[in-house]
């Protein structure tokens, strides 16, 4: 047994058209109807440009294969941030500041990485890296 690569995370929150515009809008992350049993009114999947769908969008009363208790905008436990390997920096810094987001900038000289922290509308912390960009 390996893992190969992270598969998705999945953010579960009271404002599904809003947090699906975000990564639409901020990342170019483009919006699709979760499969069935899921509907498209409780569970949007956000693609990436490979067509992986990365970011499983979830309403508060999405049915769940594991159900416990999530409470968006609250803290997410032991989950710090989320981190996306990404390309564009000026770009994302731009859409940031056009939306008046609250970010930070971090660069590891050493390694070539620049990184971006921001929140999305639940409050879960992004870490966008893009190495040599």
């Amino acid at each position: 047994m390996q893992v190969n690569a992270l598969d998705h995370v999945n953010i579960i929150t009271d404002n599904l058209d809003g947090t699906c515009a975000f990564y639409a809008d901020l990342l170019g992350l483009d919006r699709r109807n979760a499969p069935p049993p899921l509907t498209p009114e409780t569970a949007q999947w956000m693609y990436d440009k490979a067509d992986k769908p990365i970011l499983h969008i979830n309403s508060t009363d999405c049915i769940r294969a594991y159900d416990r208790e999530v409470q968006p905008g609250a803290l997410t436990g032991a989950v710090h941030h989320v981190a996306l390997n990404c390309t564009g920096y000026d770009e994302v810094i731009r859409r940031i500041e056009s939306r008046g987001l609250d970010y930070q900038t971090n660069h590891i000289t050493a390694i070539g990485l620049r990184q971006v922290f921001t929140a999305d509308p639940n409050n879960v912390l992004l870490e966008l890296n893009f190495f040599g960009d």
